[in-house]
């Protein structure tokens, strides 16, 4: 099941946004030792975490995260115009139709082939959400192994600039167009993988 919410709905009362954040801690503070803030000891939101956030969550029936990734509008503070302006060779950008994509998170949890089939429906619901709403490029930072399989996947992308090193890690800018050819382009891949249609989004943001 795909979620598409927003920051609006109660993150303490709702089962899939609590698991998410989560998991998040997991993956980006236990396991890849990341620098940030942890609420309450369990999870890991920081100040992008804001009403104008986005978020695309995979569950499972019972509403517990498999996967998810943060969409930020580029209108507004993100990560690559805030933090990491480095990365890119020309201006950071920006507009009402290019969106960051951030935090893409597999739960631990998974197998070697669930991760690999729950990451392809998690790119596949980015592109989709894209065509349906009017998003034409998504940019975003990513540690060098990771843009590397992000470049590899089949739809129009390139990077923004030479990566730099950060806390022991390289990291690069990469800027991804979303056109009504990207979904060939990611079954082309491989990649191509979406959930049913009627599943997504399974609920928007305000009251779910």
């Amino acid at each position: 099941m795909v979620l598409l919410v927003d920051s609006s709905v109660d993150s303490v009362a709702d089962t899939a946004f609590r698991s998410m954040f989560a998991a998040r801690k997991s993956v980006f503070i236990d396991l890849l030792k990341w620098n940030l803030p942890v609420l309450s000891g369990r999870y890991e939101i920081d100040q992008f975490d804001d009403p104008h956030a986005r978020y695309l969550i995979i569950t499972d029936n019972d509403h517990e995260h498999l996967a998810s990734a943060r969409l930020l509008p580029t209108t507004r503070p993100h990560i690559l115009d805030t933090l990491f302006p480095a990365l890119c060779d020309g201006q950071v950008p920006r507009g009402p139709r290019v969106w960051e994509i951030t935090r893409f998170c597999l739960g631990r949890q998974l197998r070697s082939a669930e991760r690999r089939q729950i990451r392809n429906h998690l790119v596949s619901a980015i592109a989709i959400h894209a065509l349906e709403t009017g998003i034409d490029t998504y940019t975003g930072v990513a540690e060098m192994a990771w843009l590397q399989q992000i470049l590899s996947f089949g739809w129009e992308c390139r990077a923004l600039g030479e990566p730099l090193p950060n806390q022991g890690a390289l990291l690069g800018a990469l800027e991804i167009t979303i056109t009504p050819e990207t979904p060939a382009g990611l079954a082309a891949g491989g990649v191509w993988s979406p959930i049913i249609a009627h599943e997504m989004p399974a609920r928007r943001a305000a009251n779910a």
